[in-house]
């Protein structure tokens, strides 16, 4: 290697090298700042901000705090998932809580309906709500590659009409039958052959892990591996960053839109499967809801990235099962909302500023070199 390249080698590593470190530094510093934001409302309300932090921490990595963390973190990891593919694609899928949440009910619908050999029950289960929660995201991507209709507003209508589509069928003489002990009303619950059996693996406690958590790993690892180690990757990536660049590359735009919104909604469907199979087992009134809309954040948070995506979901599971102990030493819970708010808000400004960073710094380094008189083609020449 002539002195040339191994001069531009090192500079080259240094600059992945300084990226990388400011990646990481982002998260961790708007993490701090929000912290010391919760600190100072804390103040102002009159709570020590130090105790209260200790005392969510020592309630939060209990045996039973743990387990309930994981099953949280499981269902906010799949919903961040199916945000990020259409992220990944420039496309803002707000619809992830109607989709999970019509799919769900479908889902448990069907599945309390039959009785199959246990493999075939959960499958049949799983992928009747990825079919239902793909089939709603593609009424969206419809809409936007045959009548430009943005999906920010359609995915908002489509939520929306969810809801009221989900009350309707929950009603008793459709859907649902009424669950005795209670004024609630759900689907028939599913037989324990289309029942995930959770997992104790937490030491010091009985409390079970959603057996579904395996399924949020491989879905973490077959998205990863999608959009980095294929064609269909690459080209949902390259259409994300110009739509004008990839056309002139060949790339059938409305295509790839129509298919982002589909493997969206797909992996939507996804989301309520742990609670459903591990759980629940019927889908009732008091089904959990807002998961769509946590799972934006936690996007955000985690860079649309599989392994950001999972230390998001964790942090955020872990403050809300951490802010569980809040009310008993008087401390409102909703200062976890705000520490949530605050640490998303952060993150974003935080990336911003890196992004900003690198251009100047990529406009300084071209001023340099023009300075000097060497010329940028020598440098692609020699790499």
């Amino acid at each position: 290697m002539s002195p040339a390249e191994s001069s531009f080698a090192d500079r080259l590593l240094g600059r992945v090298r300084l990226g990388g470190l400011l990646s990481l530094a982002a998260p961790l510093l708007a993490i701090v700042f929000a912290g010391l934001v919760t600190s100072i409302v804390l103040l102002v309300t009159g709570d020590p901000p130090l105790e209260t932090l200790g005392t969510m921490v020592d309630y939060g990595v209990q045996p039973r705090s743990i387990v309930l963390t994981l099953n949280s973190a499981t269902t906010y990891y799949l919903s961040a998932l199916a945000v990020a593919i259409g992220f990944r694609m420039n496309l803002f899928n707000i619809g992830v809580d109607g989709q999970y949440r019509l799919a769900a009910l479908v889902a448990a619908a069907v599945g309390g309906a039959v009785v199959l050999p246990a493999p075939l029950h959960i499958a049949l289960v799983i992928f009747v709500a990825m079919v239902v929660g793909a089939g709603w995201a593609s009424i969206a991507g419809l809409l936007r590659v045959k009548r430009g209709v943005s999906e920010v507003i359609s995915t908002i209508m489509l939520n929306a009409i969810a809801t009221a589509l989900g009350a309707w069928l929950l009603h008793k003489d459709r859907f649902a039958v009424e669950v005795s002990g209670s004024n609630n009303i759900g689907t028939k619950p599913i037989a324990e052959s289309g029942r995930v059996p959770g997992m104790a693996i937490i030491p010091g406690t009985e409390a079970k892990v959603f057996g579904l958590i395996v399924l949020a790993i491989v879905m973490g690892i077959l998205y990863y591996v999608l959009l980095n180690r294929t064609r269909f990757g690459f080209e949902l990536r390259a259409t994300g960053r110009s739509e004008s660049a990839a056309v002139a590359s060949g790339v059938n735009v409305k295509k790839m839109i129509l298919l982002a919104m589909i493997l969206s909604g797909a992996m939507a469907g996804l989301v309520g499967m742990p609670q459903l199979l591990g759980a629940s087992y019927s889908y009732s009134l008091d089904f959990p809801t807002g998961l769509g809309f946590t799972g934006i954040a936690i996007a955000l948070l985690g860079r649309n990235h599989p392994v950001g995506i999972a230390f998001g979901a964790l942090l955020w599971a872990f403050l809300d099962t951490s802010s569980g102990i809040l009310q008993l030493h008087e401390i409102s819970p909703e200062i976890v909302i705000i520490m949530q708010g605050t640490i998303v808000l952060s993150v974003i400004i935080a990336y911003e500023l890196v992004h900003r960073y690198r251009v100047a710094a990529g406009q300084r380094r071209a001023s340099k070199e023009l300075a000097s008189g060497t010329p940028a083609q020598a440098e692609g020449a020699s790499a």
